[in-house]
């Protein structure tokens, strides 16, 4: 059988998407960390109050980026691992607010698609009425016959949804 000529190794890809692994995370990862209970995982909403109060993640903090040098030390411990989202994939107010996260000197990570991503994958939403789950939509996550997945917990698999594969 003849060699097969590889391509070369692109040392500068592979730290780039190794430096994005290391700094981004994805909503699925962030409710199964959730699930589990990961010690030190703190989950921040960096967005307005009237965006909070329209819902956000069970569980995480309300902390809107021009807030966090003033008011991160007496909410996130210093060391936590801090995990920032904003609206979804058209904003960059998570990118803003683990900066000032990282600047204050805290390991973090943004949660890549932001809450728009996370009600969309079918993940449970709170607001001051309680915690609510939509269906997940076929476009973002693989969606099962949703009477085969009952709905267990607030930070339990989406109803219908099935992990992608990724």
């Amino acid at each position: 059988m003849p060699a097969v000529n590889m391509p070369a190794v692109d040392t500068a890809a592979v730290a780039h998407f190794a430096a994005r692994l290391t700094f981004e995370t994805d909503v699925s990862d962030v409710a199964a960390d959730l699930a589990a209970g990961l010690p030190g995982l703190v989950v921040v909403d960096s967005r307005s109050r009237e965006s909070w109060d329209q819902g956000h993640v069970p569980g995480a903090v309300h902390l809107p980026t021009r807030e966090i040098a003033d008011r991160a030390a007496g909410l996130v411990p210093p060391d936590a691992q801090v995990v920032t989202y904003c609206w979804g994939p058209g904003c960059n107010g998570a990118t803003r607010a683990a900066l000032e996260f990282a600047r204050l000197g805290y390991q973090v990570k943004e949660m890549i698609g932001g809450f728009e991503y996370w009600a969309r994958e079918g993940f449970a939403v709170e607001t001051a009425s309680g915690v609510t789950r939509r269906p997940a939509d076929p476009l973002t996550a693989p969606v099962a016959d949703a009477l085969a997945a009952p709905v267990t917990g607030a930070l339990t698999a989406p109803v219908g949804a099935i992990a992608c594969g990724c």
